[in-house]
């Protein structure tokens, strides 16, 4: 076992919950262990960047513990509802909780698997990753962080040698295990289960569990509706930094929803080309349930099912108090992130309203792509066209938050679009290349300095 960096702050505060929220796993013996990815900057967030590589494959590829952290990993219990159908039979499928630090900030954060091998709650599946599913991760992941999204951050990435046979895509498949950076891997789904469960007392322990450690709130004697106040405002704010980074998920059933708030596990995700309120990302979504427009409604009734689960705890008014308060936060949000990407100053909600309404009929109108139109348009400058004469004139009285000095403003935009995501993946499948997935990192990283 090796000394942890001296800058590391290990936490072992799941095991607070009890035994009934979590299954020790042992990691699954890989073929081989080779890195593809290293998050240098996450890593210096929690102390962890001094790790040599070969500490780091034996960390993130053999799962041995981090010194002061978990001495095993564990595989967390949760329920959710899949496309809207209830399935108590979910739960850390082919992933684990592998250790818990703290962050520069002080926040508790967790190191979470993906392609770890089974668990008790992999059912039929093979608790692998593919290489390219991982691949797909780090540029969503990347790309949302640059955006202003609130997300996990991948953390490593390391093949693993084994060929996989996947049915929706060309198998066999290289294989590969992940690790993300989440502020808490605690969801909805992980509610509803003791709701399901008709466990009180445990939900109670939950609520304080979250509010103590996710929140920085001593639970008091309004915990439930507090916790849902947190819940709902964090969760509006990720519906309005999806729409404003022209982000599709695809699966945002309520074991995806972390109860930070934070972006987490992204399976066939994209961006929408041009502002389509029915664009999908995942091709099994034939009802659009998660279209690109529909993704408030989808997060907002996914807030509440947390609210039906805590009426374990509490009664229905001061719940459907909260709820009620979605909309009004979530136009607040889309308003706010749509003006940061768009690089101008807030003024008032009414006016700020209104360009967005603007922004969007643009968009629709013209058909311009989303990523054009804000790169184009940073700082306040609506682009030529009679779609946007409306814009132009309501752009007037806006300030711009940051000059386009930055060297990012006088190349092209940087875009994240399916047909980019499967050259990135064809250069790494067919001949090993991974210059091109290299460089569109730093391209993102690039962008996110101009924007940040």
């Amino acid at each position: 076992m090796s000394i942890p960096p001296q800058d590391s702050r290990p936490e072992t505060t799941i095991l607070e919950l009890g035994d009934d929220f979590y299954d020790p796993v042992a990691a699954a013996a890989f073929p081989q262990t080779l890195l593809r990815f290293r998050n240098d900057r996450a890593a210096a967030q929690v102390g962890l960047e001094a790790l040599s590589d070969t500490d780091w494959l034996r960390h993130f590829g053999r799962f041995d513990p981090l010194p002061g952290s978990l001495d095993q990993p564990l595989a967390l219990r949760y329920h959710g509802h899949q496309f809207r159908n209830y399935n108590p039979e979910i739960g850390d499928g082919r992933g684990f909780l592998f250790a818990q630090l703290r962050d520069d900030h002080g926040r508790l954060m967790d190191l979470g698997t993906k392609g770890s091998g089974t668990t008790p709650w992999s059912r039929f599946g093979d608790g692998r990753l593919t290489l390219k599913g991982g691949m797909r991760e780090v540029l969503a992941t990347e790309m949302l962080q640059a955006l202003g999204v609130d997300t996990s951050r991948t953390f490593s990435l390391i093949e693993t040698g084994e060929a996989l046979e996947r049915g929706d895509e060309p198998s066999p498949t290289r294989s590969a295990v992940m690790v993300r950076l989440s502020h808490g891997h605690i969801r909805i789904g992980t509610f509803q289960r003791l709701a399901y469960l008709r466990d009180a007392e445990a939900m109670e322990r939950l609520v304080g569990y979250v509010l103590r450690n996710l929140y920085g709130e001593e639970p008091g004697g309004d915990a439930p509706v507090r916790l849902l106040d947190l819940v709902v405002d964090r969760t509006a704010t990720l519906a309005a930094s999806y729409m404003a980074a022209g982000f599709v998920h695809g699966v945002l059933n309520t074991d995806n929803i972390n109860v930070t708030g934070e972006s987490f596990d992204y399976g066939p995700w994209r961006f929408a080309p041009t502002w389509d309120p029915a664009f999908t990302a995942a091709y099994f979504d034939h009802a659009g349930l998660y279209a690109f427009g529909r993704q408030p409604e989808a997060i907002h009734w996914n807030a509440t099912q947390l609210a039906i689960s805590l009426r374990a705890l509490v009664e229905a008014e001061p719940l459907i108090a909260v709820l009620d308060t979605f909309a009004e936060r979530y136009q607040s949000a889309v308003s706010a992130a749509i003006l940061w990407r768009l690089g101008v100053v807030p003024r008032d909600p009414t006016s700020d309203r209104a360009l967005v309404q603007t922004i969007e009929r643009g968009l629709r109108t013209s058909g311009l792509g989303i990523d054009r139109f804000y790169f184009d348009a940073f700082g306040g400058l609506a682009p030529d066209g009679a779609a946007f004469d409306e814009l132009r004139a309501a752009l007037e009285p806006y300030a711009p938050r940051k000059s386009r000095d930055h060297r990012y403003w006088h190349g092209e935009p940087c875009a994240m679009l399916i047909d980019e995501v499967e050259a990135i993946w064809a250069a790494i499948d067919q001949r090993d290349d991974w210059a091109p997935f290299d460089a569109k990192v730093t391209q993102i990283r690039t962008m996110g300095e101009a924007l940040a």
